[in-house]
C-alpha cells in the first residue's frame, strides 16, 4: 500500500517502454468499407452511424459500438 502518494495512478516517464498505450484513434466508418476485427476476421460495414457500425461476417452480422479499438479499415 503506496503512502507516498494520495494517487492510484501511477506516473511514466515520456521514453519509458512501460507507458500506457495512446488512445486509438476515432475512426469514421462508410458502408461497403472492408474491415479487420480482432476477433471475428474479415468483413464488411452494412450500416454506420457515428457511436456503431454494424458489420457483415462469415459467422453473421455484428454491432460494435465506439471506440472502436478491436476494427482496423483495409
Amino acid at each position: 500500500m503506496p503512502t507516498h502518494g494520495s494517487s492510484d495512478r501511477r506516473r511514466h516517464l515520456a521514453n519509458s517502454p512501460f507507458r500506457p498505450a495512446p488512445a486509438p484513434d476515432i475512426d469514421e466508418f462508410a458502408v461497403g468499407d472492408r474491415v479487420s476485427h480482432l476477433r471475428h476476421g474479415l468483413g464488411v460495414v452494412v450500416a454506420a452511424t457515428p457511436a456503431t457500425v454494424t458489420l457483415r461476417f462469415e459467422s453473421g452480422v455484428v454491432r460494435v459500438n465506439r471506440p472502436f479499438e478491436r476494427l482496423t479499415r483495409l
